[in-house]
Order: structure tokens, then sequence, then C-alpha cells
């Protein structure tokens, strides 16, 4: 007994128990890269491997697989798992962050050359295609009116029927039949939308080719891109809001209109915004139903009336330099004028949002 209480008494005490485990390095993800692209670059030189784009395309891989490799020898397979679902949501955002620069830096980039104050303010009549000068100003104004036109005719109509969609329609047969034709238009080509708008009215019924042609084909493709995001902007809304003022005796008309369509404003605002940069860039359905015009009208209801995007495929069919960098100048109008309309319409809903 006494050996006993000695060999208890002069036991070491055991170490303290810890729940952390090991950890990389902060210089650990540098140093998988530059191992990572060093491996790349050798493999470039003794394997097909060629081109920028597969060097470093091939360098991602390794630094995915080094960086795994160690964090799930020294931290676990619970970190690694996280390391590699991290390497992959920022590589990701890489990727679609690498064509979007490269677009804008190349529309910059060549359309500067040619965008000035006179390319603004004047038009190609009487212009040389083979030679400088002329402007983009009577395509701003048929673009302008014509998706102007698409708007007023698109956005109500497809917030409309999202409310009903939503509010009214429920689960319904006809909600049913207008979702399914909803989801088959988004999909549907924007030649089609011309080319109806062109054999319905311009054949059939005798109408020229004119801006209101072109703004009615442009407003057939928005309204399934309105339909959807202010669908789901309603979505959003939270059930109790509308079973509170149901409870205190607000009609559901009043309700939609007060409390409904104010708290998903935003939502339906950058689905306006999608459906206006969806369609202003078009450019088949209006060769169809506004055809081509060097001059200025202002009338969309007579006569071919000129666009931006008829006007950039106008310029870089022509073939010309001349020509060529009137079209990239006005690409870049084209850019500019989406941006101020998004910029008028943030302004717009930060100011008659709900407070």
């Amino acid at each position: 007994m006494a050996n006993e209480s000695t060999d208890t008494l002069t036991r070491p005490a055991a170490g303290p128990i810890t729940l952390a485990g090991g950890t990389l390095p902060r210089w650990a993800p540098a140093a998988c890269l530059l191992g990572a692209l060093a491996l790349a670059f050798a493999l470039a030189t003794v394997t097909p491997i060629s081109g920028t784009a597969g060097t470093l395309l091939i360098a991602a891989l390794l630094y995915a697989v080094l960086q795994t490799g160690w964090s799930f020898s020294v931290e676990g397979r619970r970190h690694a798992k996280d390391r590699l679902a991290t390497t992959f949501i920022y590589s990701s955002f890489v990727l679609a962050f690498i064509p979007l620069v490269a677009v804008l830096s190349t529309v910059v980039v060549k359309g500067i050359t040619a965008f000035n104050g006179a390319f603004l303010t004047h038009s190609m009549r009487n212009v040389d295609l083979a030679k400088p000068g002329g402007g983009v100003y009577h395509a701003i104004i048929g673009t302008v009116e014509q998706v102007g036109i698409a708007a007023i005719l698109g956005i109500p109509t497809g917030i409309l029927v999202a409310i009903y969609l939503v509010e009214y329609g429920a689960r319904g047969r006809l909600a049913r039949a207008i979702s399914f034709f909803i989801d088959v238009m988004t999909g549907v080509p924007s030649i089609v939308a011309g080319l109806f708008v062109y054999t319905g009215l311009v054949l059939t019924l005798g109408f020229e080719r004119s801006g209101i042609a072109g703004a009615l084909a442009l407003a057939i493709l928005m309204i399934p891109v309105v339909v959807r995001s202010s669908e789901e902007m309603l979505k959003l809304v939270p059930a109790d809001l509308r079973e509170s003022a149901y409870a205190l005796g607000v009609p559901k008309y009043r309700t939609i209109l007060r409390i409904v369509l104010p708290t998903a404003l935003g939502g339906i605002i950058t689905g306006a915004l999608l459906a206006i940069a969806r369609v202003a860039g078009e450019t088949a359905p209006l060769l169809l139903t506004t055809f081509l015009s060097q001059s200025i009208n202002t009338n969309p209801f007579t006569g071919p009336q000129a666009s931006v995007p008829t006007f950039i495929w106008d310029q870089i069919s022509s073939g010309t330099n001349a020509s060529i960098d009137r079209a990239w100048a006005g690409a870049m109008t084209l850019i500019l004028l989406v941006m101020l309309l998004n910029v008028v319409a943030r302004l717009i809903a930060r100011f008659t949002r709900v407070k």
C-alpha cells in the first residue's frame, strides 16, 4: 500500500488536452502558388502543353492539388476540403472576371480612337464609309426611342403578369400555362421575335419598317425577363406582411400596391434593368423591322430608323479601317448608354424604396 501511494504521488501529471490541430503557415498559399507556376512552366517545356492559357490552367490545378495535399497532411481532412472549396470559389470568380475586363478594355482601347464630341453629335448622312467622319447621333436617337417604347410596353406587362402568377394565379391551370410559355419565350432566339413582327405587321398588315416595329419586337423579348425577375422578387416578400394587412381589413389590391410592390421594388427595378440591357444590344430583330438608315429620324412611326446595334453591324460589314473604328466607338457608346440607364434606375430605386 505504501509503495502504491508513493507511486501515485510521484507519477508525473498528464499534459494538457488540446482540441486545436496543426495549421499551415501564412506563407503556405504563396509557396504553393510559386511551386505550381514553376511546375506548370516546366511541364510546358517538356510536354505538348503550350500557350499562356493552358499553362495557367495547369498551374491552377497544380496549386489546388499542392495546397489541398499539404493541408490534408498537416490540418486534416476538414480543413483540406475547406481550402479546396475556397480555391474553386476564387478561381470561378477570376474566370468570370477576366472575360469581363478583357471585353471592356478591348472596347475602350479600340473605340477611343473614333469616340469624340463630333462622333456623338453627327450622323452618317452623306459620309463615305471608307473615310473618317460621321457619327452615331442618329443611331442613339433610334435606340433611345425604340428601347423606351419597348420598356413602356414590356415592363408594366411583365410586372402585371408576375403579380397575377404570385398573388392571384397560385397553382391554377392558367398560371401553369402562362409559366410554361414564359419559360419557352425566355429561350426563343431574338430573330424569331423580329420575324414574327415582320411577317405579322409588315407583310400581313402592311406596316412599314419603322422604329415602332422594332420596339414591338424588343418588347416581346423583354416581357419574359421582367416576368421571371419580378415573380422571384414578389415571392421573397414575407407572407406575414400580407397577412397583417388582411387582418387590418386592407383590400388585396391595396395590399399589393402599398405593401408588396414597394417592398419588392428594388428587385423589380433590377429585373427591368436586366431586360433593358438584354434588348438594347439586339441586332437581328431590328434588321428585319427597322432596317438601316444613315439619316436622323426622330419619328419612330414612319420610315426606317437606325439604332446603335444596326449601326455597329453596318459599319463592321463595310470592312474599311474607318468604319471598323466607328463600329468600336459605337460599341463603346452602347455600353455607356446601358451604364447611364443603370445609374438612373439605381437613383430612382434609392429615392423610392421603403424607408
